[in-house]
């Protein structure tokens, strides 16, 4: 039967070449901004949050002018918010979350009360992980955690699933963000039994450790991590948990809101959208890169040598032949990425105790060393600094976090400010998000069918 259905769609192909198929000349013919940016790559203005603010570049005179990154959650920066936590010693993820959902830093009373809220949303619903985890296991974990997101509307707390009063928005969103972590440990451990042939360990979390430390003792078999590990991966989720309404997942999740659907089939569309390799899968490929150079440059302190194979990369004659340097340029950061500039220095703590310094080295020569390639190899001057993505997956493979856990982590700390743009969207009460396309296609007579 699956022959005879790939030989149909061959002889249909074959008949119909390019159905599908916009030819991209029509784009700029008819002024169409593709993917919805400007002719200088910058986001066409589409809407207004006061969630989260990219700032990477100034226009002066209609000129981009390139500017060192700002990343600010209501306002406050990113870079102030880690350096104080840090400097008081203690995890700071949840602090986000309150910050991103409620609009100001909490007090240490209201922060106190407001993780005990979490903590005791953490577990899930009674028989939700034997029959929607272990009974329909799925290879991969993010599609796993986009149809439990579903399947949790009939498990909705309240039995007020569809309701989009604020109370009951915050309701779920506490609930989803304190139970991300859990339905991503149990997704993976499913995963690892049924298809990788392992034992079935399954940890329930635990109300009295942060986010990032529950999370680390669920998913290994020992339950066991080390300060350093929790509080490097509890910085990681600080960075990734909101990102403007521009980045693709937001502004999915704003696009279902504005039709006022239930926040599950919300949440579970930005999970599909950050599934996508273009969107919450680039770290993998930049540790797949970084791995070829490990394994092909002899000697990693050489800049020549890095220099030589990154041209070659570039050129398409190495790499998976995209010509891209996964990790270097942003779409809207110029100078530098606020979150690659923190992770880097976590990357560079963490290779220091591993003993992983030559690892690190090769990371931070990518680093200074692509931009000249770029610019030798296709002309461009414009600055291209380190992304997230050139130190995060770095960073988890050094807290020997398993590859299929990367996204499902990114998914972990942005269904915040999901929840976020979604209140945001529904209180706001907009019109229904309903860009328009243009028909490309000249009209045609019908032909009856025996004249074909």
């Amino acid at each position: 039967m699956k022959q005879e259905f790939h030989k149909y769609i061959d002889v249909i192909l074959d008949q119909h070449k390019s159905f599908s198929e916009i030819p991209k000349h029509y784009y700029s013919e008819y002024n169409v901004k593709r993917g919805l940016r400007n002719a200088d790559g910058t986001g066409v203005l589409a809407g207004l949050t006061g969630v989260g603010e990219v700032h990477g570049y100034v226009l002066d005179e209609g000129t981009k002018a390139p500017i060192e990154g700002q990343l600010r959650y209501r306002g406050i920066s990113i870079d102030d918010i880690v350096k104080n936590c840090d400097k008081e010693d203690r995890y700071g993820f949840e602090e986000v979350v309150f910050l991103l959902l409620f609009g100001s830093l909490p007090t240490r009373d209201e922060l106190d009360s407001f993780s005990k809220v979490l903590a005791s949303n953490r577990r899930l619903p009674d028989n939700f992980a034997e029959d929607m985890i272990l009974k329909a296991p799925s290879s991969n974990i993010m599609n796993k955690l986009a149809r439990s997101v579903l399947a949790l509307y009939s498990y909705d707390s309240q039995d007020d699933p569809d309701g989009i009063e604020l109370e009951n928005l915050l309701r779920q969103s506490f609930e989803l963000i304190a139970r991300f972590p859990t339905l991503v440990a149990y997704a993976y451990a499913a995963k690892k039994h049924y298809y990788d042939g392992t034992s079935l360990v399954l940890h329930n979390p635990k109300p009295e450790l942060s986010i990032a430390e529950n999370f680390l003792y669920m998913i290994r078999a020992n339950h066991k991590y080390t300060a350093i590990e929790a509080k490097v991966l509890d910085k990681a989720l600080m960075l990734h948990a909101e990102h403007g309404g521009g980045n693709n997942s937001a502004f999915s999740i704003r696009v279902l809101s504005s039709s006022n659907t239930d926040t599950y089939s919300a949440v579970a569309a930005a999970i599909g959208s950050l599934k996508g390799p273009k969107h919450g899968g680039a770290n993998q490929k930049t540790l797949a890169q970084m791995a070829e150079l490990e394994k092909n440059i002899k000697n990693w302190d050489d800049d020549s040598e890095v220099y030589d194979y990154l041209c070659k990369i570039v050129r398409k004659e190495a790499g998976d032949g995209s010509g891209l340097i996964y990790g270097i340029g942003h779409a809207i950061y110029t100078l530098s990425d606020p979150r690659a500039v923190i992770l880097k220095e976590s990357a560079r703590e963490l290779a220091d105790e591993m003993g992983k310094e030559a690892e690190f080295n090769l990371y931070d020569a990518v680093e200074r060393i692509a931009p000249k390639v770029f610019e030798d190899e296709k002309g461009i001057t414009a600055p291209m600094p380190a992304n997230v993505d050139l130190y995060s997956g770095f960073i988890y493979q050094m807290l020997n976090i398993p590859e299929e856990l990367y996204t499902p982590i990114f998914a972990m700390a942005r269904i915040v400010g999901w929840c976020a743009h979604r209140i945001e969207e529904v209180m706001t009460g907009g019109k229904i998000i309903r860009p328009a396309y243009k028909n490309i296609v000249k009209r045609k007579e019908y032909t009856p069918i025996e004249e074909r």
